[in-house]
């Protein structure tokens, strides 16, 4: 099964596309394939090892969405609630009737903060979130989506905050990667600073967009991608970018939804819990990305372009993927650290899921 998905790996790193990555796919809550190869640094002196992590962004939003999976699977969170239930400054500047599904799902309107902040901002949970509270959507709640690039993990976290008593990352730490003895952190401890490899900017970063949405997540803030090599970013909880790891700890926490809420003989939600995560909220062309979209609770909903349709997906800037198939049980998931500076023409995590695709299937 795995000889294709390994030549195509190997191919990457070949080729020049890959300097460092990892690939892993689990089967039933087994990991069936587990890859990683190449180096850790754009000078090739650190070898990639097995507990190499690296930063994969917005990849970190699918362990945010699945935190809250787990809160709302214990009757602490009604996703069609209002936000205000739970956060009542949030009721602000005709708020009230927003709900927590619509910002699972990038339609709360709040893509982005109206007032200009800096990196620093972001390292001030109560501000960040405060200010989000405070203002107006940049459109009608629930009839769109506009990708909350950076907004949406101060938004489902402080939620979870107010249910919980804890910051999201400590929720996801004690709750899902603890258990699951999986390497991804939302807050890296210094303690492993050592095994993370360089984000290596693309070469050219992605087009911006014209629109006032499109401008304002691309830029306020405006972040360098070696922001990620400070160890003030790697220890913060920036929920929707933040996150640190490797392609086994996300194929090895997503095994979580693909399998029923069961894995390694633990339970960790229901089944219909895993699977309120297909729930259609919003489909269209996202204000923010320009592409169309179908938002479920927390993930992208297969299209088409997959084989099953019971599959979430989400990516991070730069090319990692995770990828969930309730069908057939399965979750994928790829990690690197050369960075692909568009969101639209990066194969290189689609060509290794499409090798394992053609190889189970066949």
């Amino acid at each position: 099964m795995g000889e294709d998905v390994r030549a195509a790996f190997e191919a990457n790193l070949a080729s020049g596309d890959d300097v460092g990555a990892s690939f892993a796919v689990t089967v039933d809550g087994a990991t069936v394939i587990d890859l990683w190869a190449g180096f850790a640094d754009a000078a090739r002196t650190r070898p990639w090892q097995a507990d190499t992590i690296v930063g994969v962004y917005s990849t970190t939003k699918t362990m945010t969405a699945l935190t809250a999976l787990l809160v709302a699977d214990r009757g602490e969170l009604d996703f069609a609630a209002p936000v205000a239930r739970y956060w009542p400054e949030f009721a602000a500047a005709g708020k009230h009737d927003v709900t927590v599904a619509h910002l699972m799902s990038h339609s709360s309107g709040l893509c982005g903060w109206r007032e200009p902040i800096t990196e620093d901002d972001l390292y001030d949970w109560d501000k960040a979130t405060a200010l989000l509270a405070a203002q107006e959507p940049f459109w009608k709640p629930g009839t769109a989506s506009g990708y909350h690039g950076l907004t949406q993990g101060y938004l489902v976290g402080e939620v979870v905050r107010r249910i919980t008593g804890r910051s999201l990352g400590t929720v996801f730490r004690e709750e899902v990667a603890a258990p699951l003895g999986a390497d991804f952190h939302i807050g890296l401890p210094a303690s492993e600073d050592a095994r993370v490899a360089d984000l290596i900017p693309p070469a050219a970063p992605p087009p911006v967009g014209d629109s006032e949405l499109q401008v304002n997540v691309a830029e306020n803030p405006h972040l360098e991608v070696d922001v990620t090599r400070t160890r003030r970013f790697r220890g913060a909880e920036i929920p929707a970018i933040g996150g640190i790891g490797n392609a086994r700890a996300v194929a090895t926490i997503h095994a979580i939804l693909a399998n029923g809420g069961t894995v390694g003989g633990r339970r960790f939600l229901s089944e219909a819990g895993c699977r309120r995560a297909l729930e259609p909220q919003v489909d269209g062309v996202d204000l923010v990305l320009g592409v169309p979209i179908r938002f479920g609770l927390g993930f992208a909903l297969n299209s088409g372009f997959m084989p099953n349709p019971n599959t979430l997906y989400w990516g991070g800037y730069g090319g990692s993927l995770a990828i969930i198939d309730l069908d057939a049980r399965t979750t994928m998931a790829y990690a690197m650290n050369k960075m692909s500076g568009t969101t639209t023409g990066d194969l290189r995590a689609f060509a290794l899921a499409m090798a394992f695709w053609d190889s189970s299937s066949s």
